[in-house]
């Protein structure tokens, strides 16, 4: 039997379907306050036999930083996929993002070792790598640079890994990947949401950075045709294009009805947004809404090379254009 952590997640629920597609003997553990039958929303874009597939999964009541009840999920399991993750880029969530994402996975990793799971998925992010030197891309070798600005949620992916490659050193067979922006539909509306929303709104203004992004479609595959794999204790960096958010917005303003941008935001009026931001949370108590690391990415231009994972198994990610009207279509299905 599998085991998918996350599973009412973006990449978990979308990996759930395909599991299911070959027939394969699925349990995926959920949080209290998660909505299982949400993940019928991502199930009805590729079937229309949604019930019988959802039906199919063995649901168990768990969370990753909870030794006993995650110990019950792992009864009888022989691969697992670990999806789970907490996102945030609020330097002040840093210990619930250790908690969740590094201790987490150690967790997950420790009941792999002690109940000889046969291999492990880990889901990453390109996140955790170092950034490319004199433009050059990046790839699965470029090196963590802790002396660099990273996220608290970069810094905790990063730990996620290293008790992922500490439990290969004690035998257990991994892999990670490390996906770029991912797009698709999530079960909570998630995922693209921001980005469309965004592009929705009509507003004229992109940010000067650039992104790698992929098919949250191709990460699921991705992951199945690894762990079927002979392939171990490596890792793969999933990114279908490199793209500005210019060329990105362009491309998806149009499909939503709506006029593509045309004019550069200021990245000064940006970190002085951000500011204001931050001393409204102090003095008020008001939620953040743009994180610095936030804005810095906007105006950070990153390329991936993710020719290893093309070359492991000629693989062709999905094209752009394809995967922004399957966005679109969904958006106006949604609004309608």
């Amino acid at each position: 039997m599998i085991l998918v952590t996350g599973g009412t997640g973006m990449v978990g629920s979308h990996l759930l379907y395909f599991l299911l597609k070959k027939n394969e003997r699925v349990r995926a553990i959920h949080r209290k306050n998660s909505d299982i039958h949400a993940v019928k929303k991502v199930f009805a874009l590729y079937t229309s036999e949604v019930d019988p597939l959802f039906n199919k999964i063995e649901w168990i009541e768990a969370n990753i930083t909870e030794i006993p009840a995650l110990s019950v999920a792992f009864e009888n399991i022989t691969k697992v996929y670990h999806c789970a993750a907490f996102i945030n880029f609020d330097p002040s969530k840093y210990k619930v993002l250790k908690k969740a994402n590094v201790e987490g996975t150690a967790n997950v990793v420790n009941l792999c070792l002690a109940n000889k799971i046969e291999k492990l998925c880990y889901v990453s992010s390109v996140a955790t790598l170092g950034n490319g030197l004199y433009n050059q891309s990046i790839t699965e070798e470029t090196p963590w640079n802790p002396d660099e600005k990273n996220s608290v949620y970069a810094i905790t992916k990063y730990g996620a890994e290293m008790e992922v490659w500490r439990g290969t050193q004690e035998g257990l067979d991994a892999v990670i990947v490390n996906p770029g922006i991912i797009l698709g539909t999530s079960p909570d509306g998630g995922g693209s949401g921001v980005i469309v929303s965004i592009v929705a709104s009509g507003i004229p203004f992109y940010p000067s950075g650039a992104m790698g992004i992929v098919d949250v479609q191709d990460v699921a595959l991705l992951m199945i045709r690894l762990m079927d794999s002979e392939t171990k204790n490596e890792q793969f960096i999933l990114v279908g294009e490199n793209i500005t958010y210019k060329e990105l917005f362009s491309k998806l303003a149009p499909l939503l009805g709506k006029k593509p941008p045309t004019k550069k935001l200021s990245k000064s009026i940006m970190f002085f947004l951000s500011g204001m931001d931050w001393l409204s949370n102090k003095l008020f108590g008001t939620k953040r809404r743009l994180i610095k690391a936030t804005v810095q990415s906007m105006f950070t231009a990153s390329f991936y090379d993710a020719s290893k994972i093309k070359k492991e198994f000629g693989f062709q990610f999905t094209p752009t254009g394809e995967t922004l009207k399957k966005i679109a279509k969904e958006t106006r299905n949604t609004s309608n």
